[in-house]
């Protein structure tokens, strides 16, 4: 029998905007797909980003293109083959674990060969805005064990004192989102071990990772935006020491724990992060969140309502969904 394959645009409201140096979003746009294998479903979910020449429509388009292939048995290893790595292939791959699972009876956790994911600790994230904007939310989540500071390069000093002030036990992650240049990188170097900054997030525009090769930070410089899949790390080596994995960069659950393999083979530490999205797209991350480093999956927290049976919060730890959310 063949597989059917349906996919579509859902838009989530956020409970209150999300800034960042890129922008402002109020909405998270994400493609929903379900693999169908007689009254056997499978799901997943991808967020479009436009930083990496997706929308919406684009992805969409993608993974409508794969419908006829699907006519026939698609086992995940060939989908490295009909797309790239991306949101399009996140989606179908993460629906591909799933009907797997349901299929067979079993979990995605047994699968991979890995136990049940867990409660994680996963970072809070306060928004760029005004610092004592920042202070001022920072404070509601002070005891949180994980804060990640959203920044850009207009006076960041003052964004990150208001923050630690207000959250003075938790670690803070700092993300300028490619917004700073080598030169504010090296001046902020002393008040960033003063602040005791867990590591700071792309600090500069993929294009200028050269500029890193030989820098000695005094806090660690994880890749995000310059890191998509396993084939990304040679040029990383020496100039980060951690790595940001997230499903949506390196097309799913295949490729994500390909590259956490492959990164902890080049003895980077890993972070495991999201784009604002629901439940359906943090949990077939938690699968590498077991093994990351550090989490940063609270992309369903900004939402006004989540997907029924999502991940829950509770004091900074992520709690994973109802039995049968997503891969068994």
């Amino acid at each position: 029998m063949p597989l059917l394959l349906t996919s579509r645009v859902e838009q989530w409201p956020l409970e209150r905007p999300f800034r960042i140096s890129r922008g402002v979003k109020t909405v998270a746009e994400v493609v929903t797909v379900e693999i169908r294998d007689g009254d056997t479903v499978g799901r997943g979910e991808a967020v479009p980003y436009a930083r990496y020449g997706e929308t919406p429509a684009s992805v969409l388009a993608q993974i409508e293109a794969l419908a006829p292939a699907f006519e026939g048995a698609v086992p995940r290893d060939d989908l490295a083959r009909l797309l790239p790595a991306g949101a399009a292939r996140n989606a179908v791959d993460c629906a591909l674990w799933d009907l797997q699972a349901a299929q067979g009876g079993t979990s995605v956790a047994r699968l991979i060969g890995r136990g049940e994911p867990g409660a994680v600790v996963t970072a809070l994230t306060v928004g760029l805005d005004a610092p004592e904007v920042m202070g001022a939310a920072a404070a509601k989540i002070a005891d949180a064990r994980l804060i990640k500071v959203k920044v850009d390069a207009n006076d960041p000093s003052s964004a990150l004192k208001a923050v630690r002030d207000a959250a003075p036990e938790a670690q803070l992650i700092v993300d300028p989102n490619e917004s700073w240049t080598m030169a504010l990188l090296e001046r902020l170097q002393p008040l960033l071990e003063e602040l005791k900054i867990a590591f700071v997030e792309q600090p500069l525009p993929s294009g200028a990772d050269s500029e890193l090769q030989g820098f000695a930070p005094r806090v660690p410089v994880c890749a995000d935006e310059s890191c998509h899949t396993a084939d990304d790390l040679d040029l990383l080596a020496g100039r980060y020491g951690m790595v940001n994995i997230k499903l949506d960069k390196t097309g799913g659950l295949t490729g994500a724990l390909e590259l956490l393999a492959a990164a902890r083979a080049r003895d980077f530490a890993v972070m495991v992060g999201c784009m604002i999205c629901t439940s359906l797209s943090i949990v077939p991350a938690l699968h590498v969140a077991a093994e990351a480093d550090f989490a940063d999956l609270d992309g369903p927290l900004w939402l006004a309502n989540d997907r029924i049976g999502g991940v829950q919060a509770s004091g900074g730890l992520l709690l994973p969904p109802a039995p049968g959310f997503w891969g068994g």
